[in-house]
């Protein structure tokens, strides 16, 4: 089975309509011969799109290892920020008094400082074991942190320095309606699934009319159908709740991950990023891609119906 590629928005990047995540490999006990398996099955079905981060563990390492002498079979997209350089304690000490004295002057978290977003990227570097990356995001920022434009400008340096292609923002809400329009950006990575609709009647068409390249993040909603009772995790607690109002038909069916995968990549995104260190669930996942059948309207008719305002995209 091969996965249909796209345009990626107004880049010259070519993407596979599913990517494969890599946070839950990142802070797993999973062997690395696991990820090659995964690795393997995803080149063999045209998967291109391998999402990172600074901050997902050991993950950029570990793809860094297993990519060596076949780098160019993926494209590597990975995120700046929220993220900190590890320190010794003095280093450390120093950033908790560098921080404080900035929130009393007004600045930024350190987390955002341009020095931080170039350190990240030069480790996210020489982890990855690439001389550059095709996209770097900026990592669910606030408005704020965008608006003063120091991160951007920090991302820019760096695509200017040739070690970055292209720039993106991950997040969502009004940070990203605010990437979208800016024009600073090629990309927005979002969070757009059967739970979480609202992107489809604001960021997603403001990116698609400026020609962004768009990224589904949480495109299963974290299959939170699985638990009959509410989830002790807090990150799925408000999809939880959704659900049971959306009341969906199709949760009921042993293929609910596919059709709400289906889902995901009709509303008019360019890759949908899902994570697994399981190979049965990346075949899964691979065929769910393949099959075309999809009760879409149904689904955003049923979400018109029950969204309330309160129901925003989740970071």
């Amino acid at each position: 089975m091969r996965i249909a590629r796209r345009r990626f928005g107004n880049t010259e990047l070519q993407v596979s309509s599913l990517g494969l995540g890599t946070a839950e490999i990142g802070f797993s006990q999973s062997s690395d011969e696991g990820l090659e398996s995964i690795l393997r099955v995803a080149s063999e079905a045209d998967i291109n799109v391998l999402d990172t981060a600074a901050m997902y563990g050991d993950a950029e390492e570990r793809l860094g290892r297993l990519l060596l002498g076949r780098r160019d079979q993926f494209l590597l997209f990975t995120k700046c920020g929220r993220h900190l350089p590890r320190l010794n304690s003095l280093g450390r000490s120093l950033r908790n008094v560098r921080r404080i004295a900035g929130s009393l002057v007004g600045e930024p978290s350190y987390e955002w400082h341009p020095r931080i977003l170039q350190s990240n990227i030069e480790q996210s570097l020489s982890r990855l074991r690439t001389d550059r990356v095709d996209l770097i995001q900026l990592h669910s920022c606030s408005e704020e942190i965008l608006a003063r434009g120091d991160a951007i400008r920090a991302l820019q340096k760096a695509r200017d320095a040739g070690k970055v292609r292209y720039l993106g923002y991950s997040g969502d809400g009004s940070a990203a309606l605010w990437a979208v329009r800016s024009g600073c950006f090629d990309a927005i990575q979002l969070s757009v699934n059967v739970a979480d609709q609202q992107p489809l009647d604001d960021v997603i068409p403001q990116a698609l009319a400026v020609g962004l390249g768009v990224i589904a993040k949480r495109p299963i909603a974290n299959a939170v159908w699985r638990y009959v009772h509410r989830p002790g995790e807090k990150r799925l607690q408000e999809y939880w709740n959704r659900m049971q109002s959306l009341d969906y038909d199709f949760v009921t069916h042993p293929d609910a991950a596919a059709t709400a995968l289906r889902f995901t990549l009709r509303t008019g995104v360019h890759t949908a990023i899902v994570g697994t260190t399981s190979l049965e669930h990346m075949q899964s996942n691979i065929s769910s891609v393949v099959a075309r059948d999809v009760p879409y309207e149904t689904i955003r008719r049923r979400w018109k119906q029950t969204a309330s305002r309160e129901w925003v995209a989740q970071m």
